[in-house]
């Protein structure tokens, strides 16, 4: 068989595809202790001793069974003999929302924060998780963007995810750390069907569903969302364009009405998730069903929020600014310099316990000066200022003073930028 045949020379391929020609000279690998990613560990270890590749690698411990920190241990016993950093991330869910999705985008959290200077971190998603993911987003009712699934190579802002293996199946990955005698884990939550996923993983095997045609489907759809994508950024310096005031930015983001009428459908979904994502810093597009209802109010001339986001009619102009009840509570104690919201930077000159804050209805009517071109009210109240308790001390878009420089610096970069990186 030749060596391009084999489960090594498949990945070293793939990792070529992502990393070559020029290799770094440090990569990330986030590992649960799971078959997939103790066989990526494995094959990720053989090629990177080959092309001189440090490693580093890290295990998110979300302490939701009493044996995750032993398996956490385990994979660092196993970076520890192959000679690899290994750090152990811990996550405590609050008890809130959806737990697998609590705990998806909590690992992404950790692994960003953790990561440092490194670009590009792996994670062991398969072609078997490729169709469990087409199906659960087939069964929402999801169009073109959410069938073409997971991607080998997504833009985070400032590093990349990158997944190697999503051409491997399950079955081939634990043969392969089998064969090799590499430790590994079995979760039993991927047995407990309270979640889609595993529901789901069940349904493909009952109905005999091919896995490997349903990935094919997610490689067409992501196809067909590159061309769309390519018309959406082509057309959003036309119609879109990002809010300042006294040449500060707000955060907020503009539609000419006229403008964003006179395109397609589709394109206007997709301009409308990427302006809520922007304004949240979402990880995550909205789901289809509220995203055309919300589009609907707008071009009927209403407004309202989705997604940690508002969105405001303004005459011939459609504002989406952050919604205030997603940053109400949001209060951090005063240091320099601090990310608000996470995508505000602030600096200050003050070293006491001032608080972080949004502005809010009580700060609003502490403002001497509110010009009739600033920010309407409701967007205004979510942006951030400086309290000394209950009093105002500065206001990002209404204050000029060293006491509060607040500078925007969205995750994924300007509002086009981030229809690039999707």
């Amino acid at each position: 068989m030749p060596v391009s045949d084999t489960l090594p020379g498949r990945f070293a391929g793939q990792m070529g595809q992502l990393l070559g020609p020029d290799f770094p000279t440090a990569i990330g690998l986030a590992v649960s202790g799971g078959g997939d990613s103790m066989a990526m560990l494995a094959l990720t270890h053989e090629w990177a001793r080959i092309y001189g590749v440090t490693l580093r690698v890290a295990t998110v411990d979300h302490g939701l069974r009493t044996e995750s920190a032993a398996e956490a241990q385990m994979v660092a016993r196993e970076c520890a003999d192959l000679g690899h950093a290994h750090d152990i991330l811990h996550w405590q869910w609050n008890g809130q929302g959806n737990l697998q999705d609590a705990a998806r985008r909590a690992r992404l959290d950790l692994i960003a924060q953790w990561r440092g200077d490194l670009d590009h971190v792996l994670f062991a998603h398969t072609r078997d998780d490729q169709a469990e993911t087409v199906l659960m987003r087939l069964l929402r009712g999801s169009g073109v963007e959410g069938l073409s699934a997971m991607a080998p190579m997504r833009e985070m802002g400032g590093w990349q995810v990158l997944r190697p293996l999503l051409q491997e199946t399950r079955a081939d990955l634990r043969h392969h750390v089998t064969t090799l005698r590499v430790p590994f884990v079995d979760d039993p939550s991927n047995e407990d069907d309270t979640y889609e996923r595993v529901r789901t993983r069940r349904a493909i095997s009952d109905l005999d569903l091919d896995a490997a045609s349903l990935a094919e489907t997610a490689a067409r759809m992501g196809r067909a969302r590159e061309a769309l994508t390519a018309r959406a950024i082509s057309v959003a310096g036309e119609v879109v364009y990002q809010d300042t005031y006294g040449g500060r930015p707000t955060g907020d983001l503009i539609f000419d009405r006229d403008g964003l009428v006179q395109i397609e459908r589709d394109t206007q979904l997709r301009l409308l998730a990427a302006a809520l994502q922007w304004v949240s810093n979402a990880e995550y597009r909205p789901r289809a069903r509220a995203l055309e209802a919300l589009l609907d109010r707008a071009l009927a001339g209403g407004g309202g929020t989705l997604h940690g986001a508002r969105v405001i009619m303004g005459g011939a102009t459609l504002r989406i600014c952050r919604e205030y009840a997603a940053v109400a509570d949001l209060a951090v104690p005063l240091k320099t310099p601090a990310i608000w919201d996470r995508r505000w930077w602030i600096e200050t000159d003050r070293v006491d316990d001032h608080i972080l804050r949004a502005l809010g209805a009580d700060g609003w009517q502490q403002l001497t000066d509110r010009p009739s071109d600033a920010p309407p009210y409701e967007a205004a109240i979510a942006t951030p200022a400086l309290f000394d308790g209950a009093h105002l001390v500065a206001s990002a878009l209404f204050t000029t003073s060293p006491q509060l420089t607040a500078t925007l610096r969205p995750r994924r970069g300007t509002f086009v930028a981030s229809l690039k990186s999707r």
